[in-house]
């Protein structure tokens, strides 16, 4: 609770809640914006004159300059674009897809790489689990998409394991040392918060355009998690634990390697789930700087609006996602096996004989069969053709054309572009001094200061309009989610049955590659600022739905007996127990709704905007990396302002409750 007091001799001291200062805020900046609306508000209070404007990029280009060019950074990066990255990436495509580079190793079969898939899914999972990583093999082999699947997979088989070992060395030097600590958390929440196009561009210019550049984006995009956790892992290490190992005469080294490492397993396996995820949501965008592969074509297939082929490479990317996914978080809950003195090296290692045995089986089988070594074009079942037509014929029906058409009129000339035009006339202060309000009413008065600061060096940054315009988009999507994501969590809620089918969609959803969001929307609503919402809302959906659900199931059970003991309906004990218990895990759902759509609206640029992120888009075609980073830092901050006020609120409820 913030406290404002007057200490003047003869005068009572005041004091003022964060709600009364966030009240006058609101009151200032509501008066702001009635003076732009009658006129009477000066000019340089509705924007900021261009001579206020501090040239950042200029000085961030001269700053970028002179680290590539007079401190020879850009010599370093590309001997190691072109030497030891560009060597672990020629020999991961030579052995997944035979790209006939040095060193020359040949192509793997499709048939032993799904049988090995298989046989890891049987040892961590069972049988579900091996028809999932076998199946979807075999259906990205089926399919005829191998090559640009295994395209991506083999940059994704680099960076995967460089981001878990940079990450887990980064955390746990973040865990001994306080002073790493505190100096990496803020550089933490503002690359967690940074859209992907500022990764893209300095990893062309230090990296080259291609694989290389992609590898190291997305190696550096899925780092902070790693960090996260091994630092979360390391830290949650029990006194007991460690007493032991110090009584049994460990050094320091044997310590960290024998006691705190295996201790911490569990965090340290949750970090390489989100480090192999984010490997692969990275992977496919980092098609705007020529990364080949599922990404690459599924955006040339979307541009020239084949959607049926958008279809099947979409369905092969959430395959890979879902079945790395699973492997991942199987890998985590797998206890560690412990057999008796004596038992064979065979029995011991029994799954990675058979796995080692199918791959060599397959492997020698595919050198005589070649439909077991490579499936081509014409061999392959593609129904790419046949879905378009099928989708173009559904969609050229009268009665689902009026209904879309319908929405987008609605949509556009109604809600969006009124509301878009609102927040734009609204000036420059007292925009500001609305998101203060907001912040000091949520977060208290830290909240406040940091909301003033972020949005006042977003006004600063010369692009204020393209913020606001992307401020709306995300307001407008995360408004309907809510709309639509709530009811549909209360009623997943009511039973066990329900609320274990509603998860596991969210679950499938959130592995969903985000480009994948963009295909109904085109596909329903055309090239319109619609599309880019509905885009939007369907990504930012998922976590409201999965907090809401978790939040309601979370209440405890004595609460529900107390209010069905005191005659409460339905409806009373969801309004005045069961929500109120629940909204701070909600408030984290409605939290990651609005970071997954500052994400995701970037994303919609490809649709075609008037935002931050087309404007990113565009730096991707030259070198302007100070343009670049003004424009990502403007997003994190903006994101970074709700993210504080709404997880301070969130934090602050549960300690009230008792939770």
């Amino acid at each position: 609770m913030a406290v404002i007091s007057t200490n003047q001799p003869g005068i009572k001291p005041q004091q003022y809640t964060s709600t009364q200062i966030a009240t006058g805020v609101f009151c200032v900046a509501l008066i702001f914006t009635l003076l732009q609306f009658t006129g009477l508000l000066p000019s340089w209070l509705h924007r900021l004159p261009e001579s206020w404007i501090p040239p950042f990029a200029v000085w961030l280009d001269a700053a970028f300059n002179f680290i590539r060019t007079d401190l020879g950074l850009e010599k370093l990066t590309r001997w190691f674009a072109e030497g030891p990255l560009q060597f672990m990436l020629d020999t991961s495509a030579n052995l997944l897809y035979g790209k006939k580079r040095w060193p020359g190793f040949e192509q793997i079969p499709w048939s032993a790489i799904a049988a090995a898939a298989a046989v890891l899914g049987y040892y961590l999972g069972g049988w579900r689990l091996a028809a999932l990583a076998g199946g979807t093999f075999v259906w990205t082999a089926l399919i005829g998409q191998w090559t640009i699947a295994m395209e991506t997979m083999s940059v994704l088989v680099v960076a995967a394991p460089m981001a878990f070992v940079i990450g887990l060395g980064l955390g746990i030097a973040a865990w001994k040392y306080p002073w790493v600590d505190r100096a990496i958390k803020p550089i933490l929440s503002v690359l967690q918060t940074l859209p992907f196009f500022t990764y893209l561009l300095p990893a062309v210019i230090f990296f080259k355009v291609g694989p290389t550049a992609g590898a190291v984006a997305t190696i550096i995009y899925a780092i902070p998690p790693m960090i996260l956790m091994t630092t979360l892992g390391l830290k949650k290490v029990s006194s007991e634990v460690v007493e032991a190992g110090k009584m049994s005469g460990c050094s320091r080294f044997q310590m960290l390697r024998h006691v705190y490492v295996p201790a911490a397993r569990t965090e340290i396996l949750v970090g390489v789930n989100q480090v192999i995820m984010l490997c692969l949501a990275m992977v496919v965008l980092t098609a705007f700087i020529g990364m080949p592969g599922l990404g690459a074509k599924l955006l040339a297939m979307m541009g020239s609006f084949k959607l049926g082929r958008s279809f099947e490479i979409g369905v092969t990317i959430v395959l890979l996602a879902v079945t790395l996914d699973r492997l991942s978080k199987a890998w985590v809950v797998k206890l560690p096996e412990h057999f008796e003195k004596g038992t064979p090296w065979w029995q011991r290692h029994k799954y990675l004989l058979a796995g080692v045995g199918a791959f060599v089986f397959f492997t020698i089988l595919g050198q005589f069969v070649e439909w077991f070594a490579e499936i081509g074009r014409r061999q392959n079942f593609s129904q790419g053709k046949e879905i378009d037509t099928a989708i173009k014929t559904f969609l050229a029906f009268d009665l689902v054309q009026a209904t879309t058409e319908k929405i987008r009129y609605v949509l556009n000339v109604w809600v969006l572009n009124p509301f878009r035009d609102f927040l734009l006339s609204i000036p420059t202060a007292g925009f500001i001094l609305f998101v203060v309000a907001g912040a000091l009413a949520l977060g208290g008065r830290r909240s406040g200061i940091y909301a003033a600061v972020f949005f006042g060096l977003v006004a600063l940054s010369g692009w204020w309009d393209r913020s606001v315009i992307t401020l709306y988009s995300v307001i407008s999507a995360v408004i309907l989610a809510t709309l639509i994501g709530l009811p549909i969590g209360i009623l997943a809620a009511r039973s066990e049955k329900w609320s274990q089918r509603v998860l596991l969609i969210c679950d499938t959803a959130q592995t969903f590659p985000s480009f994948i969001y963009l295909i109904p929307a085109i596909m329903l609503f055309g090239i319109t600022a619609t599309s880019v919402v509905m885009s939007i809302l369907i990504f930012a959906m998922v976590p409201l739905v999965r907090y809401t659900v978790e939040g309601l199931r979370g209440v405890p059970e004595e609460m529900n007996e107390a209010a069905d003991m005191s005659g409460a309906t339905r409806m009373q004990k969801l309004w005045n127990v069961q929500l109120p218990l629940a909204l701070p895990t909600m408030a984290v759902g409605f939290n990651q709704a609005i970071m997954f759509a500052f994400f995701m609206v970037i994303i919609a640029a490809f649709i075609g905007t008037q935002d931050l992120g087309q404007e990113l888009q565009k730096t991707l075609a030259g070198t302007d990396l100070g343009k670049n980073f003004v424009l990502g830092i403007c997003v994190s901050l903006m994101a970074l302002t709700f993210d504080m006020a709404i997880m301070t609120w969130a934090d602050r409820k549960k300690r009230l409750l008792g939770l």
